[in-house]
């Protein structure tokens, strides 16, 4: 039996069944306690698009499936070594059921859930925000504003001190390709820059609302200019975290491919991957506060080491927030090491710190992060749950109910 975003042998040879067929959907803890937590498992028929899943004392759940054939729900409540069993059966359409929503406003995709917004993605280049500023550092492509569920805004765009720093972002600094060294990050160079390419799908839903887009890797030192990396990104914002202890949960996937035949190198560096620049008055080393999933909360001492997850946080207009950046193990050199700076409100996983490494043509580099907006001190119990089932999600199997 195969666990795990599979179906059993026989559920294969029932694919050619009628639509009307019914499964039953067990979900296995595992080793963990379980509390809103996103499950996902492939759809017994990807070409069915609605689905109704309910459980064993007749309640619907809310599912919601994608275009990938995955459906996703929310486990309230499933202790460890437990399991968890619902009906799944075709549907002639979703429900229409409240959740998290997600908008357009001009160049930006707004994400709301309770009415309350989560965050906004910066799709095509933002405005200038002062006269300081020169157009070599518009940039697009990056997650900001992100906001608390008690509604503070945590990530700072074009501070004073770095320009080129953007919410959430993901570019790379120290690189070599086809001989020269365009610098991704530290736009100001103009030798390399990330520019958003397009959408290519954004959606609302009673489970999570998400995008995926694309973004390009430009090196601006080649004449004429050569596009070094393709991305692109997948996003999605859960509808979970309203209780008690309230939190945003979203998560990204990169996947960065060679735009032609020519590989990239990265050699040895401090920074440069998945970056988060806090909020403008988290700037200062009393200002802002840190903590890693090894119990480090000196700055100094947790730069340059390796955690499953930092958090980071700081007061803007007297409330103090942070976010959790969790990393998936089956990231490139998890657990990565980290740069943390000595005294402003940046973060960032660097897997070049462990050394020089490279992206191949015909090679998927695929990074995963999720998320954890909350108010308040730092939950480490509630970060370590959270990258658990994140990093071990319970395991489902799907059987034929007849």
């Amino acid at each position: 039996m195969t666990f795990r975003y599979a179906l059993t042998a026989y559920l294969a040879m029932a694919l050619g069944q009628s639509l009307a067929a019914n499964y039953s959907l067990r979900v296995d803890a595992g080793h963990h306690d379980r509390v809103d937590t996103p499950v996902s498992f492939q759809l017994p028929d990807a070409n069915q698009a609605h689905w109704q899943l309910t459980g064993l004392d007749g309640q619907a759940v809310p599912v919601q499936s994608d275009e990938r054939g995955v459906a996703t729900f929310i486990l309230p409540k499933l202790a460890a070594f437990q399991t968890a069993e619902f009906k799944l059966t075709p549907a002639e359409k979703q429900a229409q059921l409240s959740g998290v929503k997600m908008t357009r406003q001009g160049s930006k995709l707004q994400f709301t859930l309770g009415g309350r917004t989560v965050m906004h993605y910066q799709a095509e280049k933002s405005e200038l925000p002062r006269a300081d500023l020169e157009p070599i550092y518009r940039r697009g492509g990056y997650l900001h504003p992100v906001v608390t569920p008690n509604g503070t805004v945590i990530t700072d765009d074009y501070p004073h001190n770095h320009k080129h720093h953007h919410g959430i972002w993901f570019p790379w600094t120290n690189t070599l390709f086809e001989g020269r060294k365009p610098d991704f990050w530290n736009m100001g160079k103009g030798t390399g820059t990330v520019e958003f390419t397009g959408l290519q799908g954004q959606w609302s839903g009673p489970v999570h609302a998400g995008f995926s887009s694309s973004h390009q890797f430009v090196d601006l030192i080649a004449k004429p200019k050569k596009v070094a990396l393709t991305e692109t990104w997948r996003v999605q914002v859960y509808a979970v975290g309203q209780g008690d202890s309230a939190y945003h949960l979203f998560e990204m996937e990169s996947v960065q491919r060679c735009a032609g035949s020519s590989k990239i190198s990265f050699p040895q560096y401090r920074y440069g991957g998945l970056g988060f620049r806090g909020h403008g008055e988290w700037d200062g080393r009393e200002n802002c506060f840190y903590l890693t999933s090894n119990g480090e909360s000196d700055r100094i001492k947790g730069h340059a080491t390796r955690a499953r997850w930092c958090h980071v946080g700081g007061k803007t207009g007297g409330k103090l927030a942070g976010i959790g950046v969790l990393c998936h193990p089956s990231n490139f050199r998890f657990p990565q090491p980290m740069r943390i700076h000595p005294t402003e409100p940046f973060f960032n996983f660097a897997p070049s710190q462990a050394g020089p490494w490279e992206i191949k043509p015909g090679e998927d580099y695929v990074s995963r992060y999720r998320f954890v907006v909350s108010d308040g001190k730092p939950d480490a119990a509630l970060l370590d749950r959270l990258w658990d089932d994140y990093a071990n999600p319970p395991r489902v199997e799907i059987y034929d109910a007849k």
